[in-house]
C-alpha cells in the first residue's frame, strides 16, 4: 500500500509550474541508499529512546518531510505516539493518503518507519511534546478510541484542506480535530467534525496561516492532484494566505493551553544527531547550541 503524508503537494504544487508536466502526488517515490538507511535507522532509535525516557504514555510527534520553506514551514505532518498502541511500542496513529485506495485513512507505523517517511535522507527532524498527566491521558484515550477517530476521518483528503470546514481534510486537520475532542469531552457523535472545529475556535485554535508566495503559484497548485481551493474563503485566495492546519499551529495551540507541555525536538545532518530540550526552536540547518546533546554518527 502506498501512503502519501499530508503536506507532499503543497511541494508538487510549489514546483509545478517549473515543467509542462505536472507531477503525480502518488507515484513520487524515494530512493534511499544503505548508508542512509542505517542513518536515519539510528536517527529514529535516538527519538525512541526520548520517548522511553519520558516517563509517559502519549505525544504528539511531528516530522519534516519535504522541504516547505517556501511556504515558511518546516514541519509538515503531525501524529500521536503511543506507547501502548496496539500496532507496537510507541507507533504513531496518523492519518495517511492511501494511494491505492483513493482515500484517507487512520494508519499505525513505528518509529524508524515514521522517520524514514522524511524524503530527504540525509537530513531530518522530529519534534516530540510531552503533556500534563491529565492533558496526555485524555488524548491518549481519544487516540485509541477507534470509533472517535473514524467519527473525525473525512472521506475526502486535500493536502492544503482549509481548517474550518468538513469538505477535506488533512493528516494535521485530524490531529487537531482529535486534541479538540479529548480535551474538549466531546462525544464524537453524529456532528463529531463540526463540533471538534467549534471547540477549537472558542479555545482560540489558529490553523496557519500558510502563506503562497505569488498568485500564479496559488494557480498552479489548483492542478496538482490532492490540492483543493473550493473549500476556502475567496478572501484567503486573494491575500495567498490559507488557514491550513500544521505542526506549528498545533505546537502553538498545545504550547498555550497545557503551558507545562514539554518539547524535545530532534534533528540530524549527515554526521550528527542534535537533541534540544525545551522551546527554543532548532531550525532547519540543524546546528547545536550549548546545552544541546550531539549524537555521532560517525562510523
Amino acid at each position: 500500500m502506498f501512503l502519501r503524508s499530508a503536506a507532499a503537494a503543497l511541494l508538487l504544487a510549489a514546483s509545478a509550474g517549473a515543467s509542462a508536466g505536472l507531477p503525480t502526488f502518488c507515484e513520487s517515490s524515494l530512493d534511499i541508499s544503505a548508508a542512509d538507511q542505517d542513518r536515519v535507522l539510528r536517527f529514529a532509535a535516538a527519538v525512541k529512546g526520548e520517548l522511553e525516557r519520558s516517563g509517559e504514555g502519549v505525544a504528539l510527534i511531528a516530522r519534516a518531510g519535504l522541504d516547505l520553506s517556501r511556504f515558511g514551514q518546516l514541519y509538515s505532518h503531525a501524529g500521536i505516539a503511543l506507547r501502548d498502541n496496539p500496532g507496537g511500542p510507541w507507533a504513531v496513529r496518523q492519518l495517511y493518503y492511501a494511494c491505492d485506495e483513493s482515500r484517507p485513512r487512520l494508519f499505525d507505523q513505528g518509529i524508524a518507519g515514521f522517520a524514514l517517511g522524511a524524503d530527504a535522507p540525509s537530513r531530518g527532524h522530529i519534534s516530540l511534546l510531552f503533556l500534563p498527566q491529565e492533558d496526555g491521558a485524555l488524548l491518549a484515550t481519544a487516540a485509541l478510541d477507534k470509533r472517535l477517530g473514524l467519527s473525525l476521518l473525512s472521506s475526502q483528503y486535500s493536502a492544503n484542506a482549509y481548517a474550518y470546514g468538513t469538505r477535506y481534510q488533512n493528516c494535521n486537520g485530524w490531529v487537531a480535530e482529535l486534541i479538540a475532542s479529548a480535551w474538549g469531552r466531546l462525544d464524537g457523535r453524529e456532528h463529531a467534525r463540526e463540533d471538534a472545529q467549534a471547540w477549537l475556535r472558542t479555545q482560540g485554535y489558529t490553523a496557519g496561516p500558510v502563506r503562497i508566495p505569488s498568485h500564479w503559484m496559488m494557480f498552479a497548485g489548483q492542478f496538482v492532484p490532492l490540492v483543493h481551493m473550493n473549500d476556502h474563503p475567496v478572501e484567503d485566495a486573494h491575500a495567498l494566505a490559507l488557514h491550513v492546519s500544521v505542526p506549528a499551529s498545533i505546537e502553538g495551540f498545545v504550547r498555550r493551553q497545557a503551558p507545562q507541555a514539554r518539547r524535545v525536538e530532534l534533528c540530524h545532518d549527515s554526521s550528527r544527531i542534535v537533541v534540544r530540550r525545551g522551546w527554543e526552536p532548532i531550525g532547519a540547518a540543524c546546528e547545536p547550541q550549548p546545552g544541546d546533546e550531539v549524537i555521532s554518527l560517525a562510523q
